[in-house]
Formats: C-alpha cells, structure tokens, sequence
C-alpha cells in the first residue's frame, strides 16, 4: 500500500452516566503522546475487527472488562484528525455510548479512571486537548438519538 494513504482509524468510546451529566476517563500509562493524560477509552482497529462496532466491542472488554455494560450509538459519530509525535497520521471517531452497568476493570493501559462532570470539564486535568470538544458535539446528537438505535455491548 501507498504510504500517502496509510491512516491509523482509533475509535474513542465517550461513556456518559447520570443524564449525561458526567463522562468517563482514564488515565493513561505508557502512551509516547498523552502519558498520565486522560483521555476516552478506545484504540485502533485491527485487521480482524470485521465491521465498526466488533472493533469497538474489543476495544470496550480490553480495557474496561467484560462486565462493564455500555449503550452505543454508531450511526453518527464526531471526528478529529491528529498527528503523532512519531509522525503517523491518525483519523478519531468518537462515539456517544451510555453507562447501563457493571464493574470497571482496567488494564494495563490505564492506571485511573474518573467519572468527571461534564459542567467542570475545562478545570479537569491532565486531559487530552479533545476531550471538551468531542464532549461538546456528542451531547449535540442526544436529542436525535432514539433508544433502539442504541446497541448494548
């Protein structure tokens, strides 16, 4: 393949709980880019992902465990584009999903999490720049999201 065209796509899954009052991060450990920064759980697709939500279904039970019970929605999703410190390019869909139940496991990625209020976000740190922003424009799309447009995983 054409290294012009090579995109690393890393899904972001932005979990709301309490009336979307309040959003998930997690701490990140050993990241070149955003270590001890946090961020929304996710990561890049792998060959084996068949479609968009087997990728994020992964993604979800490695880093957050089995148990930990989300409502999804990827039928829209908001994007950003990023360069890392070691050149790659990567394309980020965010996905709206909503806390149903279950315990957090983290793995080795992540060495805290935080159910962080969305009305004090921009005094939260350390954060990925992003996170305002996705947060913005996901809490845009609740209102035309219908309950059985969300997938549980």
């Amino acid at each position: 393949m054409d290294d012009k065209y090579a995109f690393q796509n890393c899904q972001k899954i932005v979990v709301f709980k309490d009336n979307n009052t309040k959003v998930l991060l997690a701490k990140r450990i050993g990241e070149k880019d955003f270590d001890e920064t946090y961020s929304f759980i996710g990561g890049k697709m792998e060959m084996k992902d068949e479609e968009i939500l087997e990728g994020l279904r992964r993604e979800k039970n490695e880093e957050m465990g089995e148990d930990f019970k989300i409502k999804i929605y990827t039928i829209f999703n908001t994007m950003n584009f990023y360069i890392k410190k070691d050149g790659s390019h990567m394309i980020l869909p965010h996905y709206y999903a909503r806390y149903e139940s279950g315990e957090i496991k983290l793995n080795e990625e992540y060495s805290d999490y935080k159910w962080v209020e969305v009305e004090k976000l921009n005094e939260f740190r350390p954060k990925v720049f992003t996170v305002e922003l996705m947060v913005k424009n996901l809490l845009s799309l609740v209102e035309i999201i219908k309950e059985e447009e969300l997938v549980l995983i």
